[in-house]
C-alpha cells in the first residue's frame, strides 16, 4: 500500500514526495479515505503516528478546488507549538498547491498575524483563546469555512480549553465537515463528540498502548538525588537528544541550569516563558546544537523530533495518559527509544497504574557506584526563624550627668 492509492491530485502528491512519505501509516491508512468521502471522523491515535498528515492531505485535496481567500479549514491546537508544527506539515506537504496557511497563538503581538489573515489565508491554525479575540474583534470571519478539525482534543479538555471551544463552535453558523483526533476519550469529550459531529466513523489505532518501539524503566531514587541520578545517567548513557520532563515550571528552570553548570547543551521550556525563547529553545533541539531539553508537560505533545533517544521523566507524570504523551516523543516511525522514570515512595499508586496500562512489571534499576544514601542537605532556617540581633539604643546623656 502506498499513497498513490489514494489518487490525490499531483500538486498534493508532490509535497508526499518531497516529504519522503511512502507508505501510509495505520492511522492514515483508515482515516484519509473517509475523510476524502466527505465523513465526520473520530481519529484515536497516539502521538508519533502520523495523525497530522492523515488530516492535512485530504484538506489540501479538497481546498485545492474551492474559491481561495478566505478561510476554508480552521484546526484547533492546545498548545502554540503544536499550532506552529502543523502550520510547517501544511506549509511542506501544500507547498505546489498554491494554499496558504498561518498559525495564530497568544504571547505574541497581534499585528503580524493580523496581517498574515488580511492577505487571505485557506488554513487557519489556531490556539482556543487567542481565536476567540479574533473572532470577538472581527478580524476573522469562519461564515465560508468548510473544515473543522479539533486535535489533540484530550489536551484540550486536560487545559480547560474546552468552554473556549465551545464558544468558538457558537460561532460557525453553516454546516462544515468536523474531524476530531485525540490519543485518548476521557468523558468530556465524549459529550462534546456526541454533540458536534454528524454520524462520525470512528478510526481507533493502539489508543491506550505506548508505541512497541519504546522500553521502559524505572529508576528508584529519593527526591534530593534526582538532579545528581540525572547528571550520573546523561554520563554513562550513549544518547542522541533528551527530553527530560519536570512537574513544575519552577523545576524545570532550576533542573536545566544545573545541568548548564555541569557542562552539558541544555535549555528549558515551560509555559513562563516568552514565545521567543520558547521558539528558540524548540529550532535549537531540533537543528541538534541543543542535546537536552528539559520541559513541563507542555512539550509531550507538539515536539516531533525523530533523533531523541530517550525521555527521562524526571518527576513522574500526574497519569497514564500524560505518560503515554510524554514517551510519545522517542521511539517515533520506528525508531527504538527509551523511557526512564525517577519514582519515589510517594509514587506507589502511579507505579501500579502504569503497570496494569502496560500489563507488565515495569524493570527496577539502580546506577551502580550511585550512592543513594547521601543524606539531603541541611535546610537553612528561613529569616524569619532566625534570631534577631539584639538592638542596643543608644541614651542620650544630659550635661549634668555628662560631667559627673
Amino acid at each position: 500500500m502506498n499513497f498513490e492509492t489514494f489518487n490525490f491530485h499531483p500538486s498534493v502528491m508532490a509535497g508526499v514526495h518531497a516529504l519522503g512519505y511512502s507508505e501510509p501509516t495505520p492511522i492514515q491508512l483508515q482515516a484519509i479515505p473517509p475523510i476524502m468521502q466527505g465523513r465526520d471522523v473520530i481519529g484515536l491515535a497516539q502521538t508519533g503516528t502520523g495523525k497530522t498528515a492523515a488530516f492535512v492531505l485530504p484538506i489540501l485535496q479538497r481546498l485545492r478546488q474551492s474559491p481561495q481567500g478566505r478561510v476554508l479549514a480552521l484546526i484547533i491546537s492546545p498548545t502554540r507549538e503544536l499550532a506552529e508544527q502543523t502550520c510547517e506539515v501544511i506549509n511542506e506537504l501544500g507547498s505546489k498547491t498554491g494554499l496558504q496557511s498561518v498559525a495564530i497563538y497568544g504571547g505574541v503581538g497581534m499585528e503580524q498575524q493580523t496581517r498574515e489573515l488580511r492577505r487571505g489565508v485557506e488554513i487557519v491554525v489556531a490556539c482556543p483563546g487567542r481565536l476567540l479575540d479574533y473572532l470577538w474583534k472581527g478580524t476573522i470571519s469562519l461564515s465560508g469555512l468548510e473544515i473543522l478539525v479539533i486535535d489533540e482534543a484530550d489536551r484540550m479538555f486536560d487545559m480547560g480549553f474546552l468552554p473556549d471551544v465551545r464558544n468558538i463552535l457558537a460561532c460557525i453558523l453553516n454546516k462544515r465537515q468536523t474531524l476530531l483526533f485525540s490519543a485518548t476519550m476521557p468523558a468530556g469529550i465524549r459529550r462534546l463528540a456526541r454533540e458536534i459531529l454528524h454520524d462520525p466513523i470512528t478510526v481507533q489505532i493502539d489508543r491506550t498502548l505506548p508505541a512497541k518501539t519504546v522500553s521502559h524503566a524505572l529508576y528508584p531514587v529519593k527526591q534530593h538525588l534526582k538532579t545528581a541520578l540525572l547528571k550520573e545517567i546523561l554520563r554513562k548513557t550513549e544518547t542522541e537528544s533528551v527530553l527530560v520532563f519536570t512537574r513544575t515550571k519552577h523545576r524545570a528552570e532550576r533542573v536545566a541550569q544545573q545541568l548548564v553548570r555541569a557542562g552539558y547543551q541544555v535549555t528549558s521550556l515551560q509555559g513562563n516563558l516568552p514565545q521567543h525563547r520558547r521558539q528558540a529553545a524548540l529550532e535549537g533541539f531540533r537543528t541538534g546544537s541543543i542535546k537536552i531539553l528539559v520541559a513541563t508537560d507542555i512539550a509531550a505533545r507538539g515536539i516531533d523530533v525523530l533523533s531523541i533517544s530517550h525521555v527521562i521523566n524526571y518527576d513522574m507524570p500526574e497519569s497514564t495518559d500524560d505518560y503515554i504523551h510524554r514517551i510519545g516523543r522517542t521511539g517515533r516511525v520506528n525508531k527504538n527509544g527509551d523511557a526512564l522514570t525517577f519514582v519515589t515512595s510517594a509514587d506507589a499508586d502511579k507505579i501500579s497504574a502504569l503497570e496494569r496500562l502496560l500489563d507488565a512489571p515495569l524493570e527496577r534499576l539502580t546506577l551502580q557506584g550511585f550512592d543513594y544514601n547521601k543524606p539531603a542537605p541541611e535546610k537553612q532556617p528561613s529569616l524569619s526563624l532566625r534570631p534577631r540581633p539584639r538592638v542596643v539604643r543608644k541614651q542620650k546623656i544630659g550635661k549634668q550627668a555628662a560631667i559627673k
